[in-house]
């Protein structure tokens, strides 16, 4: 027993471990990977959808507020709770033995609680995989709740693409089972939808259906050394126009992003001798085996047609090594993390504007901050840029809080107002960018939301972000 009545219901509900309440013990709950710390109430670890629902109920009694989290790798803190120690933190990560693979529908029903990880070790035995890849090892649940998307967005599609079914329990506890395996269900709303990329304010993902695809049997990935921005884009349009059935991936690093990973990574080797403004990773894959159809030879062809087009828009094209050259695209955030202070954007923009957008990005930060770094990188197929700026505090001679201050809101802005872009592409709604959201969402769509929480969530419980 101890001296709070909730924590002790929730003992009895779930057990033995099924309860943390030493600061010890809740540390790593409490904390995100890059934003967000606070104190819990407590750290509750349900080990079923019932379990799930019960705190729920539990919690909708007592008044008290419930933050869902995953394996709390998202960076916008909202899967952590507040300094209030009020909040308390409901971990799935004991909901995690459920893995039923259909090999003829191609499909896999999942605990909210497996990590990606462990699904994929999974269905590898039967040479599938679940396509959404990404540096991290998120919870499925975890997944579903920010629409997670990752390197091969381009080929496969994000969370949304891949979802089939669901089971939520919503906040006051009810449970919503809609765990259907149908591609072709033209029946109504599916509601499904609702808690895709809410950020799990609407409720807490406990099982889903996704597809699933075979593995390739084969990968070709090339390194393309490119002058500018512009010939970027005539790199992606060229390839999408011969190989576009087989282009899982196209990733785009600047010499900034690169020069930071070969600083701080001694392992890796630099592939070029003079670092281009971009170099982009080219990956084609296939089911096919190269006995019937050999990717790097399409590749090579394709990027020799390509190279006598493009002039001296292409510097230097490396075939091969894609382990090596992933590798680079892998290290590079914790890379920039060690340069110095850090403003990290999650933007989208038309992919047609990205060179346009950078550029302004560019003469902005040249004008008003010339001591501050552009070091970006991303997913260019799909529209998509990690924007990092870097800088050492003592060159800019302001605090890091007064930079963030002075350039968060007129990066956005740029963003959002001038390229028709989202502040927030993958990483989804948090704290961290409430106010954005606040901002930037349409009035009606705000409305739409508030309506759906108060069905899903008629308390409130589970409103870490605000959508209304």
């Amino acid at each position: 027993m101890t001296a709070d009545p909730l924590v002790d219901a929730f003992a009895r509900l779930l057990g033995p471990g099924g309860v943390l309440t030493s600061p010890e013990d809740r540390a790593r709950f409490e904390k995100g990977w890059r934003y967000g710390a606070g104190t819990a109430r407590c750290i509750v670890r349900p080990s079923s959808t019932a379990e799930v629902a019960a705190v729920l109920r539990l919690c909708g009694e007592q008044r008290v507020r419930v933050v869902p989290q995953g394996a709390n790798t998202g960076l916008v803190a909202a899967s952590t709770p507040d300094a209030s120690g009020a909040m308390v933190v409901l971990s799935l990560e004991r909901l995690n033995r459920r893995i039923e693979v259909d090999v003829h529908g191609r499909t896999v029903v999942v605990d909210g609680g497996v990590l990606l990880s462990q699904l994929n070790e999974a269905l590898a035995k039967d040479w599938f995989w679940f396509p959404v890849d990404l540096g991290a090892d998120p919870q499925i649940g975890g997944m579903v709740a920010t629409n997670t998307g990752g390197t091969r967005l381009l080929r496969y599609g994000d969370v949304r693409h891949n979802l089939l079914g669901l089971e939520v329990v919503l906040g006051d506890g009810r449970v919503l089972t809609q765990l259907n395996r149908l591609r072709k269900n033209n029946t109504g709303l599916d509601p499904k939808h609702l808690f895709v990329g809410t950020t799990g304010v609407f409720g807490v993902v406990t099982r889903a259906v996704l597809q699933i695809a075979p593995l390739p049997q084969q990968r070709a990935v090339a390194l393309v050394a490119c002058q500018d921005g512009d010939t970027v884009l005539e790199l992606l349009t060229a390839l999408e126009g011969q190989l576009g059935e087989v282009l899982s991936a196209f990733e785009v690093m600047s010499a900034n992003a690169l020069e930071a990973v070969f600083a701080h990574q001694p392992n890796l080797r630099k592939p070029f001798a003079v670092l281009p403004r971009y170099a982009v990773l080219v990956e084609l894959s296939s089911t096919l085996p190269a006995s019937s159809f050999s990717l790097e030879a399409a590749l090579q062809a394709r990027l020799e047609w390509f190279v006598e087009q493009a002039g001296d828009g292409v510097l230097d094209v490396l075939v091969g090594n894609g382990d090596e050259f992933w590798q680079m695209r892998h290290h590079i955030s914790e890379s920039l993390r060690s340069v110095g202070k850090m403003l990290a954007f999650d933007i989208s923009v038309p992919r047609s504007m990205l060179p346009a957008f950078t550029g302004e990005v560019e003469r902005l930060l040249a004008a008003d901050w010339p001591a501050v770094r552009l070091c970006d990188y991303g997913h260019w197929g799909d529209g998509g840029t990690h924007l990092n700026l870097v800088w050492a505090e003592a060159a800019v001679g302001k605090p890091a809080a007064e930079v963030v201050a002075a350039l968060q809101p007129r990066i956005y802005e740029l963003a959002v107002h001038g390229y028709g872009g989202s502040y927030s592409a993958e990483h989804g709604v948090g704290p961290h960018n409430q106010r954005y959201y606040d901002l930037y969402t349409d009035p009606v769509v705000k409305q739409l939301c508030g309506l759906l929480g108060d069905f899903c969530d008629p308390g409130q419980l589970l409103a870490t972000v605000r959508l209304r």
